[in-house]
């Protein structure tokens, strides 16, 4: 397990414990889930936090460095942020604003 799934597992048991989560899997990849609706995950190789945020958080993110589209087999997922293991300290707070997206409590 690379550094990054280590850590996202880690944040995993914690979010756990957060009412209506869930541990899934999202093509074949840990996620997490709430209300049923994915919010995190990690990608193939370990090195990014994938999060949904609204589409425009997730171009800001963007242009302020913290994090690049998520493209698997090219197709770009416009509300999807992979967060690199470089900006781990974020992680977290990337996590709770998913969460707070996919829980329908911040368009």
């Amino acid at each position: 397990m690379t550094g990054g799934a280590v850590l996202f597992s880690r944040l995993a048991e914690r979010w756990a414990d957060e009412p209506g989560v869930a541990r899934s899997t999202m093509m074949g990849f840990p996620c997490l889930r709430v209300k049923g609706r994915f919010f995190a995950s990690i990608d193939r190789d370990g090195r990014h936090l994938v999060v949904k945020l609204p589409a425009a958080r997730v171009a800001a993110a963007i242009t302020a460095g913290e994090g690049s589209v998520f493209a698997p087999n090219g197709r770009v997922f416009r509300e999807w942020l992979a967060v690199p293991l470089e900006l781990a300290g974020r992680w977290e707070s990337y996590l709770q604003a998913s969460y707070a997206f996919a829980r329908g409590d911040i368009a």
